[in-house]
Parts: structure tokens; sequence; C-alpha cells
């Protein structure tokens, strides 16, 4: 064994030891060498797991040093507090079925923290050597209204607007952000001010067209500041590809800690865990130098819509309906859920019936065999996805997820059974609080206290009460008697198996 022992770090000083040892890899290319190109909003356990990975690829195969990435964290300085010390550094426990491998990433160049580093950020983003920006904020990150626009009344939208207002006057730094977009806004604002260089902003959260999404919103920041010239330079320099990501990426353990220490004879405080299997598909729409990130795998298309709307309707919702059933039976994963009695041929049912029949297969995808492929990588153990982690923030979900497949169901004249479903079992885990066995279920939802305050009331009532909910259920659909009567009858089963 190494003469490191299990109380030293991962870093820069250590990794080269650590790479020696049997089970590990990486960094694919000296960390030292990277110049940062561009800057990532959330950098949580997702995207060190994927982007982050597929950037590191990319440099690696193009022999391309420009790709280092400033992370920046979102709510809390945690990552940045258990990244700093490692120079950056972390590792990817992989776990398959039947192999677990163990890979150290070193495209992350530094880790800000908003609260006290905005002025930081702001300079990367406008600097002429940095080329793009990417987000993995959750949808709960975007600040929107029901409609979709951009929430103007948010304390921190409006703040930020207002200090996009005094930056563009000409009175200098404004103080920190307090959104990822009021941030992002700011610093496309300093670049636009100095040089104008091209820029693009790659959006990775599960929204439908999330490039032209966050598009609107930045514009909307934009507009909200009187920033006419601004708008013009948006219009004409940046661009806002639209993508589909995918790879599954559950909370990691004090377990993973332990097996990743052995594997490495390092700490490492910034581990993730994800599974073997990833994708990302990527728009062909930048004004500027981008990695080559389909040398590591990804496809870089003209058209993403077809794959992010049956990413989106196949995975997401079965991954939605599993948790919500499974944790109101009892079951604390992801793989224990699909294994339940049951469980899986709901799943099934939901994708042949509800979501299938809404699809047009992007090429070369057999939508059946996907469906498959779906469940048999949920099904693994060795991931241990909590279902609690998957059920969080189901008001933001439930629109993204399947909503849009009941909307297309009822037009073609067809009550969406399994979709159904799928609303009244979050509908219970909302109400109950607990699974079958009185365990509590944790609701992790910006929109807790209203859903708690909506669902509170009779049984009988229960799905009438949270259809009326504007914020998730626009009123087309939820007024549709064949929907609501089905809900309804779902509510009341579901209610009578956990009493």
């Amino acid at each position: 064994m190494s003469s490191t022992t299990i109380t030293d770090r991962l870093s820069l000083a250590t990794v080269a030891a650590a790479a020696e040892r049997q089970g590990v890899s990486g960094p694919a290319v000296d960390p030292r060498s990277l110049s940062t190109g561009m800057v990532h909003f959330g950098v949580g356990a997702f995207h060190r797991a994927h982007q982050a990975a597929y950037t590191e690829d990319a440099a690696a195969a193009a022999g391309d040093t420009r790709w280092g990435i400033l992370g920046v964290t979102g709510r809390s300085a945690r990552v940045a507090d258990q990244l700093g010390p490692q120079d950056g550094l972390y590792s990817v426990l992989t776990k398959a079925r039947d192999s677990t491998s163990l890979r150290v990433i070193g495209s992350l160049r530094g880790v800000r923290y908003p609260g006290t580093d905005t002025e930081e950020v702001l300079r990367t983003l406008a600097a002429e050597s940095v080329h793009l920006a990417s987000l993995t904020i959750t949808e709960k990150g975007y600040s929107r209204t029901v409609r979709g626009g951009l929430d103007l009344a948010h304390p921190g939208v409006a703040a930020d607007v207002a200090a996009l207002k005094a930056e563009l006057s000409g009175r200098g730094f404004a103080g920190q952000a307090r959104t990822p977009l009021g941030l992002l806004g700011r610093g496309l604002a300093r670049r636009y001010a100095s040089s104008g260089a091209p820029f693009a902003v790659v959006c990775c959260d599960n929204l439908m067209s999330n490039g032209t999404v966050t598009g609107g919103l930045v514009r909307g920041l934009a507009e909200a500041a009187g920033a006419e010239r601004m708008l013009d330079w948006l219009d004409a320099a940046v661009t806002f590809p639209s993508t589909m990501v995918d790879r599954i990426v559950p909370a990691t353990t004090e377990a993973n800690r332990r097996e990743a220490e052995r594997i490495l004879s390092l700490r490492d405080e910034g581990l993730v865990v994800a599974e073997p299997f990833g994708q990302w598909i990527i728009e062909d729409k930048f004004p500027g130098p981008r990695p080559a990130w389909e040398r590591a795998g990804a496809i870089v298309t003209g058209d993403v819509h077809a794959f992010e709307v049956a990413k989106l309707r196949m995975l997401n919702a079965t991954h939605s309906l599993l948790a919500y059933l499974g944790a109101l039976r009892g079951y604390p994963t992801i793989a224990e859920a699909v294994d339940a009695d049951g469980l899986a041929e709901e799943a099934r049912r939901l994708q042949r019936d509800d979501v299938i029949p809404t699809l047009a297969a992007p090429p070369g995808l057999d939508l059946a065999e996907y469906g498959e492929s779906i469940l048999s990588r949920f099904a693994n153990p060795n991931l241990g996805h909590s279902t609690i982690q998957v059920a969080m923030d189901g008001s933001q979900k439930l629109p993204v997820r399947i909503l849009g497949t009941v909307a297309d169901r009822l037009a073609a004249g067809v009550v969406p059974s399994s979709g159904a479903l799928l609303v009244a079992a979050w509908m219970v885990f909302v109400y109950r609080g607990r699974d079958i066995n009185g365990r509590p279920l944790l609701l992790d939802d910006p929109m807790a206290d209203a859903l708690r305050g909506a669902a509170a009331g009779s049984e009988t009532g229960l799905a009438g009460r949270l259809l009326a909910v504007r914020e998730i259920f626009p009123v087309e659909l939820a007024d549709h008697p064949g929907f609501r009567a089905a809900v309804t009858e779902a509510v009341r089963r579901l209610l009578s198996e956990i009493p």
C-alpha cells in the first residue's frame, strides 16, 4: 500500500499516487494544464458525474486544454468548501450491477459561491477566453411564473434586475447575486459592455425546449432592466442550444464514501456516485468555440426535440411513478420499487398505453425497447437511488414529466389512466406524509406549505383540491371530466391501500 493514509485528502499533491492504485483511473487531462473556458451553474452531483466528465473526455480526445470549468454553487457554499481543499478534484464511483470502478476528474478548476464570489464570476463570464456557460440548477432554479415567464415578483429576481440596471448605468458592482439567472444575466451584461464577444448558454435541466426557455428568461431580465441595446446583442451574438441529458446519479451515502476511501486510500469530500450509462444530446447552435463533446460520445445534432420529449415522458415520468408508488408502499429505493410485485407492470403500462402513443421516435430508437432499458437501469440494486430523492420537487416536475402526455392523450380522445395514477400517487404522497408502515415521507418541494394547505381536509375532496392548484394544473386538464374522474378514482384506491 502507498504511504498515503486514509486521513489524507484527494488533491493535486496526492492524485498521482492515487492513480497508481488498482481500480482507479484519471484524471484524463493534467488539471494543471487546463485554462478556464466555461462556467457551470449548479455544480452538484449530476454535473460532476455528467457534463464535467464529458468535457474532460473531450479535452483529452482533442488535445484541447481550453476547457477547464469554473463551477458556481447554488444556495450554499457547501460544494466550494468540499472541493476547494481538493484543488477541484473529485471522483466518480460508477456502480454497475456486478462491478464498481472509480475515476478521478480534474476538469473543475475552481468552485465559487455567489453569496461571496459574484464579482469573480462576473469577470469570468466577461472574459474573451471564456466561450460558454452551462446550467444544471433544477426546474425550480428558473424562477418562472405559472405561464412560464420570469417571475419578477420573486424577491431575488427583483434584486438582480435592480443590480443589472445599476451595472448597465455605469454605477459599478451592485452586490452579490441572488439567483442563478440573475448572476448569468449580469455576467452577460458585463460581457456586452466589454468585448461583446459571442457566447453560448447551454441549459442541461429537464425542461421542454430548455434552450429556448432559458433564452426567454434571460431576455426577460434584460427587458425588465430596460437594456434595449443588450437585447440586440443577445439576439446577434448569444445562442441558447437545447440539450437532453441522461445519467442516474443517486445521493452519495456514507457507505459509498467508505468504499471510495478503500479504493483511493484517500478521503474525497466531493465523491459522486453514478450508473455506467450516460447520454448527452446537444443542439448544434454555437456562435464560437466549444469542447469537442462529440469526441467524448455526445451527439451534436440539429434537432434535439424528439430525444428530449422521449426522455422526459418515458424515463422521467416512469421514475416519478415508481418514486411515489414505491415510497407509499415502503420501498426505500427505486430498485426495490421496480422489483416489487406489480410496480414494474404499472410502469410498463404508463409507457405503453399513455406515453408511446404521444411520441415520434428519434432516429434509431425503438421506444418499446427504450422503455425496457429504462426499467433495467432502474433495477440496478447497487445504485441505491432513493424513492424520496426522486420524489422531491413534484410541483416542478409533474408539469414537464407527465402533464404534456395527459394533454396529448385527452386531445386524442383518450383518458390516460396511468397518467392519472401518477398524478394521484403524488397527491396521496403529499396528503398522507407517511408510508404504508407509518414511516414519515419528507415533502421536499418549493411549494410544500401551499401544497399541505391545499391538501388539508377530507379524503373525498383531495383530488379536487389539488387539481385546483393552478401553479401545477392548467384549468383545461383540471376541469376535464374524464381526467378528473380518473384521478379521483385513483386517489380513492391508493388511500384505501395506504390506511
